[in-house]
């Protein structure tokens, strides 16, 4: 699995799914035709600012902002990339 993503791509949630909070799970899932997932709260938090209109690197600047972290490209271009490989999120330029 690469991690090499362009921090100025715009991820978007992939079509057919959708993302959405479940409080009887406590929980972000994804929901897709065939199920969901259950997300973590790191992952929820990241794929709610996959809006298809926010870079890479301004997700990455809202969530240290939000969390007061820094250093989180890495984290957040790794778990990017298994989206991407689970089709969970598609890239715009």
């Amino acid at each position: 699995m690469t991690t090499d993503l362009d921090p100025g791509v715009r991820p978007v949630i992939g079509t057919g799914l959708r993302l959405q909070y479940e409080p009887a799970q406590s929980a972000h899932v994804l929901l897709y035709p065939e199920g969901m997932v259950k997300l973590n709260g790191t992952a929820g938090a990241i794929l709610e600012r996959c809006d298809g209109a926010r870079t890479v690197t301004e997700i990455v600047h809202d969530l240290e902002r939000t969390y007061g972290a820094s250093g989180l490209m890495k984290d957040v271009s790794a778990f990017l990339a298994y989206a991407l490989e689970k089709h969970w999120v598609e890239l715009r330029a």
